[in-house]
């Protein structure tokens, strides 16, 4: 039941409590309420990215985007302030939080998204119980599995092979309607199909297309929308993702994505979440597994929207990898950070970082800057180009998990954020991420090619950043980094601002004497001010690697050039950015 203005109206008692049971009763009820109430506006703002797409309204799917992170957080301070006004003194309780986990595993036992309700109480538990993870008062595992589907309740449709690759698509086009009309939906059908052959003709296992199955909801996302699903293959499957975007003649096929890599990145840990409307998303996440093996579920999660269940599954398959290996955190390869003490654990592809008590010269920002920093990134779009890191408190690991150097960095630089215990190190606060290998030792151990293929991405990285409104502050190749599929990406956030907030200024030229040999600036220069033509004697580049650079992105090296996006994004504009290469779009005039 809602109070007026859409605020959860918790149940009164009559009385006082008779018992324990009574209060842990009344407690787990008011979380089921909660969480109900989260999913309900979490959900009403994910339906109507549909109706976002359909009238090309792009500023309101920007706002919805924005806005849809911020429901979780706000319905748990409700139900964390009431719990605190009906409970009193026992809310703190650990013996009253055993009783209230049992109590709400009975409420949420047939709800088909029981792993977000329970991720939901963990969040709630913490505002009271601030001592790490606690298996007797969270749900640390799942006490549920989820139900087999019947066939009819199954999360996506299947489309027999009885024709042409051509007539295939066309099916699955026919059964995603929308309210307005599609450009030319059997063009669509026919050039994606062209593109789908093509990509069959070049797997060597010969097998033809038995069936697609295509996931029934839409997948939405700036000014994307996606079907997504497999093709079926004998006892082989591949992955299907048809882009959709919104043009001035109706809606188009944009691309057809095939290729493991091309569709990981649509799912990419740097790119902002997508709106789906789902009512049971584990079902959902274990059909996108059989098409993304090599991406965990955590990830998945995430990439939906759920970040605080993906961040629930991240400290489950990292408790899970701890158990099964038995090599030691180190510190993490690449140049040491002034901000952050970064470690990793060469078996798992994530890394660890702890902001530093101190910072060095020349770093003047404080811990709460960093932080907002982090919090900047989680609600801004990522462009596909900057790493989603996942906020952790008080974990607690095994001593001897640590290499020596390592703990005794730890100990040096982060006491503060360190806690020592009797074969325990417990960490108050640090940040994980995926791991990627910084870019500057990306081009000294790749090949020429692989070098010029990487910088010239990294020009492209830097322009996608500026199309969202962001500049990295810090260009040097170190705070960037390579994915497994090749894509550069930007990690270091610590000077990370807006373009909107930045000076971009040209360099005075200098009078004649003193000036045109001083070591230090001779002119004044404010705290905002930016000078793109230094930029590149900063990164080092070998000669081959600087001409590339120049010949594809020598404009970043203008102010002129970045004034202008300024412009662009002062005057409303939305600019595109697309999940895969522009050569792969199936028209050359993109619709």
């Amino acid at each position: 039941m809602r109070a007026p203005g859409g605020v959860v109206a918790f149940p009164t008692r009559m009385g006082p409590p008779q018992g324990i049971d009574d209060l842990a009763a009344w407690g787990a009820d008011s979380v089921r309420r909660s969480y109900q109430a989260y999913r309900d506006e979490f959900g009403a703002i994910t339906r109507r990215a549909r109706s976002r797409f359909e009238s090309r309204d792009w500023r309101g799917t920007q706002l919805d985007a924005a806005a849809r992170l911020e429901v979780r957080a706000r319905h748990i301070q409700q139900v964390a302030a009431a719990l605190r006004e009906r409970l009193g003194s026992p809310a703190g309780d650990r013996t009253l939080w055993q009783a209230m986990k049992r109590a709400y595993s009975r409420l949420i036992a047939r709800q088909p998204d029981f792993e977000l309700a329970e991720t939901f109480f963990n969040t709630v538990t913490r505002r009271f119980l601030a001592s790490g993870v606690d298996p007797d008062v969270q749900f640390v595992a799942s006490e549920f599995e989820p139900p087999l589907p019947s066939p009819s309740e199954h999360s996506w449709d299947t489309y027999p092979a009885r024709g042409s690759t051509a007539d295939l698509v066309a099916a699955i086009l026919r059964a995603r309607t929308f309210d307005v009309p599609w450009e030319a939906a059997e063009r669509d059908a026919r050039l994606a199909a062209g593109h789908i052959d093509a990509h069959l003709r070049s797997l060597e296992d010969g097998l033809a297309v038995d069936a697609a199955e295509m996931l029934r909801p839409v997948f939405f996302r700036n000014k994307g929308a996606y079907l997504v699903g497999r093709l079926r293959r004998g006892s082989l499957t591949t992955p299907l993702v048809l882009a959709l975007l919104h043009g001035e003649r109706g809606v188009f096929v944009d691309a057809a994505l095939l290729a493991l890599a091309d569709v990981s990145n649509v799912f990419s840990f740097t790119r902002s979440y997508f709106q789906v409307e789902m009512d049971r998303p584990h079902e959902v996440i274990a059909f996108l597994r059989t098409i993304l093996p090599q991406k965990r579920t955590s990830e998945l999660y995430i990439s939906l929207g759920h970040n605080k269940h993906g961040k629930t599954e991240l400290y489950r398959e990292i408790l899970g990898h701890l158990s099964r290996s038995t090599d030691r955190f180190q510190v993490t390869r690449g140049d040491r950070g002034m901000v952050m003490a970064v470690f990793t654990l060469p078996s798992l592809d994530i890394v660890f970082k702890v902001i530093r008590d101190r910072f060095a010269f020349p770093k003047s920002t404080t811990r709460e800057e960093v932080m907002e920093k982090y919090q900047l990134v989680f609600r801004h779009d990522r462009a596909g180009r900057l790493v989603d890191a996942q906020e952790f408190e008080h974990l607690v690991f095994d001593r001897s998990r640590f290499a020596p150097v390592l703990l005794e960095e730890l100990e040096r630089e982060c006491a503060g954020s360190l806690v020592l215990g009797d074969g325990e190190v417990t960490i108050k606060h640090l940040y994980a991420e995926r791991r990627v290998t910084p870019l500057n030792l990306h081009l000294r151990d790749t090949d020429e090619a692989g070098a010029r293929e990487a910088i010239l991405d990294y020009g492209q990285a830097i322009r996608d950043l500026a199309a969202t409104n962001t500049f990295p502050g810090d260009l040097l190749l170190k705070n960037f980094g390579v994915t497994r599929t090749g894509r550069v990406i930007f990690y270091d956030y610590d000077e990370l601002c807006l373009v909107t907030d930045c000076n971009f200024r040209d360099m005075p030229l200098p009078r004649e004497g003193e000036e045109e040999i001083a070591g230090e600036p001779w002119f004044y220069v404010g705290d905002d001010d930016v000078f793109p033509e230094e930029f590149l004697p900063f990164l080092g580049l070998p000669d081959g690697l600087k001409r590339a650079f120049l010949s594809a992105h020598g404009e970043l090296l203008t102010a002129a050039w970045w004034r202008g996006i300024q412009e662009r994004h002062r005057s409303g504009e939305i600019v595109d950015i697309f999940p895969y290469r522009l050569n792969q779009r199936l028209r050359a005039d993109g619709g």
